[in-house]
């Protein structure tokens, strides 16, 4: 299944709640696509990961998705895509969200942090769009008059309203010392684009506003309009409710097992293998007489949902999924929580030495990341680490430890440690998490998942937070961030992933690759850096200049077995040096095939120059060099010369 097909059913289900009485409304605030920039950011594991490409494919899925049927004029839910922009900090050392000033650079802004709003507006037609706490370069984003009224409506055309994160109006007085009064405060964030209050402060203060001549009615007016609009597309004065396409909607719409079978296999597409010595896994059942379950993480259900959740139609934790497999299995938390401050370390080695196999689950908890807190250390909380390494030694044969987390973590250790032979990283899972963790460690499902940001080691933790740039900066020892600009150590790398299968990818060549010389090109203007680059503005080809460029590139992956599983290939493109902020590499497209073992497939790749081969200036504006550009899969390479 797509994502839209399981964004589809969190849409139906929400109508469906909303039709029974049991939800006040149907304006949904989500999704999260801010870029997860720091491991450190408490809010990382709401947003779809490090990657500005891959979070503007989500950002679009999720959308259309959840919104419904885009052929029709009524809106199954409203989508509100959060938070604009350039927002991923909570509380880190002192420096909170609700006062930090982020110092971004233009170039940084147009590459990394706008694209997925871009796509949730342009492409997926959000009817939304949620503004950060962030003030951005000095302006708060919800004052952003150029962020609000020029980009977002303007540049991206916005048919929605803009709604501001909670209580950031009154924050712009109160913490931000942006405004002198709560009148300019509510003033300046309605005038600059700002439709509704996450608050009351607008609500308290606008009356005033108006008598002192700071706002005018019409202000309020614009803004009631753009909010009754989303209203009406959402039926709300349709008359009878019962009778439009989503009126039928209900209970019997609800946790079906179909939704169900989703949660699963989300659930199991995101496990992602990130250790297998000696092919520990998969498990035969028939040859685990018994087994060990230590961790804190193992019977808790809170650790599958994380933040930001509904109630669970069901839940399986990792103990009872194994339950489902292994008849022996007795169970030791080993620590107080995921904080680990308190550790059973020797009753979980009393019982990791009786037992036949030993799964840890370990990781954090909302206690180490959530909304409002951010991380000092990529460490495993507490005593985590010693209590691991205690087990494993303890053990009969190569432990299996099982991470459940948002953010990265750095576990140098169990990566070099013989006695843990398999490493799983699952994430928050969801209800069905518990299952999805036992198909995979039996072989009934074949992991493909692969890995949504870069894990950097510890040693990390001494870049600032607060520094904002994505661009390595060798002069200072700034070492940029994520896989495009990180030039320092890893734990595991963007995209890291394995698999019970051996499947190799290869591009294919063929005679469809154009000669990147078109007609199109004829007349435009040549721009050329201090360095001697040429290239072409991406604005001055224009819509159907970009149209006619676009290109197939194919992919063959064939799965050598010894098991039937998907696989994801990710195609990159590299330019010749990374000269003026060039990234060292960029993900330009990512396709999943299920293959049986011994079957190939070819993998289409739709590449559009203006999309895939630009680049954005430190002046922020998009240029297509002239010259080499090489498309990559794995070690497989293709230079596409663009010619003047």
């Amino acid at each position: 299944m797509s994502l839209v097909a399981h964004v589809q059913a969190i849409g139906r289900e929400a109508r469906a709640l909303f039709n029974v009485g049991q939800a006040e409304g149907l304006t949904i605030w989500s999704p999260n696509v801010n870029i997860f920039r720091d491991p450190r950011w408490g809010r990382g594991q709401e947003t779809p990961g490090e990657d500005p490409a891959v979070a503007s494919r989500y950002a679009l899925a999720f959308v259309r998705g959840i919104q419904g049927n885009s052929s029709s004029s009524l809106l199954q839910t409203s989508a509100c895509c959060k938070h604009a922009t350039a927002y991923d900090l909570e509380d880190w050392n002192g420096v909170a969200r609700y006062s930090f000033v982020a110092r971004v650079t233009a170039q940084d802004l147009e590459d990394t942090f706008n694209p997925p709003f871009r796509s949730c507006v342009v492409e997926g037609k959000a009817s939304c769009i949620m503004c950060a706490y962030t003030a951005i370069n000095g302006v708060p984003a919800c004052a952003n008059t150029d962020l609000l009224t020029g980009t977002v409506r303007g540049d991206w055309g916005l048919d929605g309203y803009i709604a501001s994160d909670c209580d950031a109006v009154a924050i712009m007085r109160d913490a931000q010392r942006y405004a002198p009064t709560p009148e300019d405060a509510v003033a300046v964030s309605l005038k600059a684009g700002l439709d509704i209050d996450c608050g009351s402060y607008i609500q308290q203060h606008a009356t005033a506003a108006i008598q002192q001549g700071k706002l005018t009615e019409q202000d309020i007016d614009k803004a009631l309009t753009n909010l009754f609009a989303v209203r009406m597309r959402l039926g709300h004065f349709d008359g009878d409710p019962r009778i439009n396409m989503y009126g039928t909607l209900g209970a019997a719409d609800i946790c079906t097992p179909e939704h169900r079978n989703l949660a699963l296999e989300a659930a199991q597409d995101g496990i992602v293998l990130l250790k297998n010595d000696g092919s520990i896994l998969p498990l035969d059942r028939s040859t685990v007489t018994s087994a060990a379950v230590i961790g804190p993480n193992a019977n808790d259900g809170m650790a599958l949902i994380a933040n930001y959740f509904g109630p669970p139609c069901e839940s399986t934790t990792p103990l009872k999924g194994l339950q489902s497999y292994v008849n022996n299995v007795r169970f030791v938390a080993g620590c107080n929580s995921a904080a680990c401050d308190v550790a059973a370390t020797d009753q979980a080695v009393a019982l990791a030495g009786s037992e036949d196999y030993v799964f840890l689950f370990m990781g954090l908890s909302q206690q180490q990341e959530s909304e409002g807190k951010d991380r000092t250390s990529l460490l495993l909380p507490g005593m985590q680490h010693s209590l691991i390494t205690a087990v494993a030694d303890a053990s009969k044969r190569p432990v299996i430890l099982v991470l459940l987390s948002g953010g990265p973590v750095d576990i140098t250790f169990a990566q070099s440690n013989p006695k843990i032979g398999a490493i799983l990283w699952a994430g928050y899972p969801g209800q069905a998490g518990g299952l999805a963790i036992a198909k995979v460690l039996f072989g009934d499902h074949n992991p493909s998942g692969r890995l949504p940001v870069t894990w950097y080691p510890e040693e990390f933790t001494k870049v600032p937070m607060t520094d904002m740039r994505m661009r390595a900066d060798p002069t200072s020892g700034y070492p940029g961030r994520s896989y495009r600009f990180y030039q320092g150590k890893t734990v595991y790398k963007f995209g890291y992933g394995l698999s019970y299968s051996i499947f190799s990818r290869r591009l294919v060549y063929g005679t469809s690759m154009p000669a990147l010389s078109s007609t199109v090109l004829t007349g435009l203007r040549e721009t050329m850096t201090e360095d001697g680059d040429r290239s072409y503005h991406v604005d001055d080809i224009g819509t159907d200049g970009c149209e006619q460029l676009k290109f197939p590139a194919m992919v063959e992956v064939q799965n050598h077995g010894p098991m039937d599983g998907k696989h994801s290939a990710l195609m990159f493109l590299r330019w010749p040096n990374t000269k003026g902020g060039r990234p060292a590499s960029q993900l330009i497209g990512f396709r999943s095939q299920h293959l049986k073992a011994g079957e190939t497939a070819n993998l289409r790749f739709d590449i559009s120059p203006c999309e895939h081969f630009s680049r954005v200036r430190a002046d922020g504006r998009k240029v297509i060099d002239i010259g080499s550009h090489f498309i990559m899969v794995d070690n497989h390479e293709m230079e596409i010369r663009f010619e003047a």
